[in-house]
């Protein structure tokens, strides 16, 4: 397993299931050409120049201790020194738009689809990342990711929102040095990052039984 690129698949499953939710808003309204992208916020045109898009950015990572406290872990790692590393992935949903209402009806939208969607089933995983692995885009790194096994992993991955207060959403956009826009957080719990020689001494303990 390549847990390595759980954290961008994560990212990457999430900006499919917006990705199709807009192709059906796009359907059904005047909304016009709109995009998902997952970039830092200051990287995002505004005023003259601004786009009608969401925003996905990953702006923070911190150790999920419930997992620790519990000690649910493998089989394996149970007899490891080094068990997997559990992270909770926080999320800042921004929306931007070219006309009146756009915004509103973009976050909106996105909101009732991640409310649908708590958890990121392993079906829903698998087919986000085998479209992105199909990618031919020049420059994309959709392709590696089918390689991170995300949907394997031992827990699945939920999704919730976090509701920050005026100042600490206020602290966070005054770090990016750029406009504020009506924006939400989520929270993804839980991905693993394991040890890669957990995983080759496990595949060499299995080939050595085979044999015997």
């Amino acid at each position: 397993m390549r847990s390595g690129l759980a954290i961008a698949s994560v990212t990457a499953v999430l900006k499919n299931l917006l990705d199709n939710e807009l192709i059906q808003l796009s359907a059904t309204a005047s909304m016009g050409d709109v995009s998902i992208t997952v970039q830092p916020p200051d990287r995002i045109p505004t005023g003259a120049e601004e786009r009608t898009q969401l925003n996905l950015w990953l702006y923070r990572l911190t150790p999920n201790s419930g997992w620790r406290r519990s000690g649910t872990f493998s089989t394996q790692a149970d007899l490891l020194e080094n068990p997997p590393l559990a992270l909770d992935l926080h999320y800042l949903l921004t929306a931007y738009g070219e006309r009146d209402f756009q915004a509103e009806i973009l976050l909106g939208h996105a909101i009732q689809l991640l409310h649908e969607t708590p958890i990121l089933t392993r079906e829903t995983i698998r087919i986000a990342l085998a479209s992105g692995s199909s990618s031919r885009a020049s420059g994309t790194a959709l392709p590696l990711l089918s390689a991170s096994n995300l949907a394997d992993q031992l827990e699945q991955i939920k999704i919730s929102p976090e509701f920050l207060s005026m100042e600490e959403m206020s602290k966070l956009w005054s770090t990016l040095q750029t406009r504020s826009r009506l924006s939400v957080t989520y929270q993804a719990s839980m991905v693993l990052i394991e040890d890669r020689r957990v995983n080759t001494a496990t595949e060499d303990d299995a080939s050595k039984a085979m044999i015997s």
